[in-house]
Formats: C-alpha cells, sequence, structure tokens
C-alpha cells in the first residue's frame, strides 16, 4: 500500500482528460471550425459581388453574357433619352463609338449622367431580347483635363 500524506488527501492530484474530448482537442476543433466557416463566408461572399465588366460592342457582339448579371460601359446617346411621364422608368442608348446598346432603368439618375463626357456603367441583366435591363448607375465624373481642353480650344 502507499503511504499517502494529509496533503495528497486534501488535494488529490488532477489528470487532464485524455481522448477525444479533451480540452486541448476542443479548443483546436473548435478553432478549425471557426476558420473553416469565416472562409467559406468570405468566399461565398465575394462570389456574390464579383460582376464582369464588358464594353457596348462586346457585350452586343458576342451574346456571351445573356441572362447574367454584368456590367457594361459606353457614352449616352443622348437624343436617345425618354423619361415614363407617370413613372420613373428611363430608356436609353449606350454607344462606345461601334455599337448601341438599348437600356431601360427604373429609378433616379444621377445629374453627371446627362453630361456628354461622362462615361456610364451600368449594372444589371443582358435579355434575350438585346435590352440591358439596368440595376445600378454609375457615372464616371468627366476628367478635369477634358473641360480644360474644351476652354482652351474655345
Amino acid at each position: 500500500m502507499q503511504d499517502s500524506s494529509p496533503l495528497q488527501q486534501q488535494y488529490p492530484r488532477f489528470e487532464e482528460p485524455r481522448g477525444f474530448l479533451s480540452g486541448r482537442i476542443k479548443l483546436i476543433v473548435a478553432i478549425t471550425v471557426l476558420v473553416i466557416a469565416i472562409v467559406y463566408l468570405a468566399i461565398h461572399a465575394f462570389q456574390g459581388a464579383t460582376v464582369f465588366y464588358f464594353t457596348v460592342s462586346e457585350l452586343v457582339e458576342e451574346n456571351t453574357a445573356v441572362g447574367e448579371r454584368v456590367r457594361v460601359n459606353g457614352k449616352l446617346v443622348s437624343e436617345s433619352f425618354q423619361r415614363d411621364l407617370k413613372g420613373t422608368t428611363a430608356t436609353f442608348q449606350l454607344t462606345d463609338g461601334k455599337n448601341l446598346l438599348p437600356a431601360v432603368h427604373e429609378g433616379i439618375l444621377p445629374e453627371l449622367f446627362f453630361n456628354e463626357h461622362s462615361e456610364i456603367v451600368l449594372q444589371g441583366t443582358y435579355t434575350p431580347k438585346g435590352v440591358f435591363e439596368s440595376q445600378m448607375v454609375i457615372v464616371k465624373c468627366p476628367s478635369k483635363y477634358v473641360s480644360a481642353q474644351n476652354d482652351q480650344s474655345v
């Protein structure tokens, strides 16, 4: 038999559990699950945010993005702009100098949309009918150099 001192009887030796459910293993499993969840959410969020970017000619000529959510860049054909008198639906055309793209947008348009030097980026869906249904309009501000060149030529 072993002699046990009063101190050992009062404070029995604590042994760390071993096996699958030990404290260290639980911590490692929890951290691993957390990292995998964060990576999954980040990948899922970035995939939803990626949108392809086309010029008007690429979109019209290639027809590869029909039905997909894409962005298209062009300039407004000013005489093509029409607004629904009873709502906020606008129809217009974008051009890149080669091709025309009919587009429709529901909502308010930014002021610089009508500037002849502004580049317009539409985000939306290119339909099989050849019309771009825009959900978002981004207007790139005209460069300060464009206005400076125009002022010098006057």
